[in-house]
């Protein structure tokens, strides 16, 4: 299929910053003004994006969410940002965010309305698109709530990607067409990835162990439907990482993205990049995480096995190599051993006749060289995860 109308775009996973979640739809400027869905904020957080090194490990887009828009159109129908939070416009905010290296990224909805009630772009995508491009707006998030039925949901996915493909202008299109469909029918992910680059599969990410637990049981239950669709210029997208924030422990931090390097997941943080501990910075920009994610082959990876305390999962990389992750998902307890056959990786293609094994997570060291009978060990701790490069 061609991708996304062959806009040539997200050939690797993308990655960035975006509001939702962690300031949700903060509108109260004056009680609030640092965690106020506004100008200010973008504003701020660009600048740090460019100054902190944030841009340089590959976080190139900042994403505006729900809750940027005036209540109503403007008398030329056109959407328009809310004036006091947004008072230079869009077209000013992506100009210092293009100013910084960096691109930006805003949302709307294929419904009458988004999620949060502000206009949507139902019988609007032409003019909504043009009016993107003419701000020059670089991705556009596009979420499903408030269309009246499944063939209108459809059709306005369908017809908003046309739209930014006429524009001219190159704009990722991220999509949650399956997610909303899912509860009635099965997706066709062939079509899917024929009009957008990434989409979502399941509920918003929270801020918490259960919720990432989630995301993962549900990737590895629907795995035969959705991995093999993936590759460059449309991918699978489990949500934003919540590294940085208030609900992970350390190793759950660690557990997150690991897993989103094996999903060859969109990596879009949702934190404050103004106060992110030192830690949590150091493992959002980790250079061996972030090649794995960004790896050019473009497959995702796969869980291979499952029992009362462990998940082992691995993902094909270029250069004949692997990545493999073992998952402690017991909540109870201390570390634990896992011990695999080395035959067992790859299709048994791994280690044969013999590999290099570097751990890159949660610290990074060499193993050495490994022969196709042998057997690793591995020790976890608990809701924590051992990435290896084999």
């Amino acid at each position: 299929a061609a991708l996304a109308l062959d806009n040539g775009l997200a050939r690797t996973p993308p990655m960035g910053w975006l509001h939702w979640e962690r300031f949700l739809c903060g509108t109260d400027c004056a009680a609030d003004p640092r965690r106020c869905v506004s100008e200010q904020l973008f504003v701020e957080m660009a600048d740090r994006m460019a100054a902190d090194g944030w841009r340089d490990a590959g976080y190139e887009f900042i994403c505006i969410d729900d809750c940027w828009m005036a209540p109503t159109r403007d008398k030329q129908g056109r959407l328009q940002a809310d004036p006091k939070r947004f008072p230079s416009g869009i077209r000013r905010l992506a100009d210092y965010v293009h100013s910084k290296g960096l691109k930006l990224g805003i949302y709307s909805d294929v419904g009458n309305k988004t999620c949060a009630g502000f206009p949507g772009s139902y019988d609007h995508y032409d003019l909504d698109a043009q009016t993107f491009a003419s701000w020059g707006v670089d991705l556009l998030k596009f979420d499903g709530c408030n269309s009246d039925s499944m063939e209108l949901l459809a059709e306005g996915y369908r017809r908003m990607s046309l739209a930014l493909n006429k524009t001219g202008r190159s704009i990722v299109y991220s999509c949650e067409w399956p997610f909303y469909l899912r509860p009635v029918q099965q997706p066709n992910y062939t079509e899917i990835k024929h009009y957008c680059n990434h989409w979502r599969n399941f509920y918003d990410v929270y801020d918490s162990w259960s919720s990432i637990k989630n995301i993962l049981d549900w990737t590895a239950l629907h795995q035969d439907t959705i991995v093999k669709i993936a590759g460059p210029g449309g991918w699978n997208d489990p949500d934003m990482a919540m590294i940085g924030n208030f609900g992970l422990s350390w190793d759950q931090s660690v557990t997150q993205m690991a897993m989103w390097a094996i999903m060859a997941a969109p990596l879009f943080m949702s934190n404050d990049l103004r106060h992110i501990s030192p830690e949590a910075k150091c493992l959002l920009q980790n250079k061996e995480v972030i090649a794995i994610n960004q790896d050019p082959l473009g497959k995702q990876g796969y869980q291979l096995a499952k029992d009362k305390n462990f998940q082992l999962w691995e993902r094909p990389l270029s250069g004949q190599a692997y990545a493999v992750a073992v998952l402690n998902h017991q909540e109870i307890g201390g570390p634990q051993k896992f011990t695999l056959s080395l035959t067992f990786l790859g299709n048994g293609l791994a280690c044969n006749p013999v590999c290099s094994i570097r751990q890159v997570l949660p610290t990074s060291r060499d193993w050495g060289v490994y022969s196709w009978i042998s057997s690793l060990s591995v020790e976890v701790n608990p809701t924590g995860t051992v990435l290896l490069k084999v």
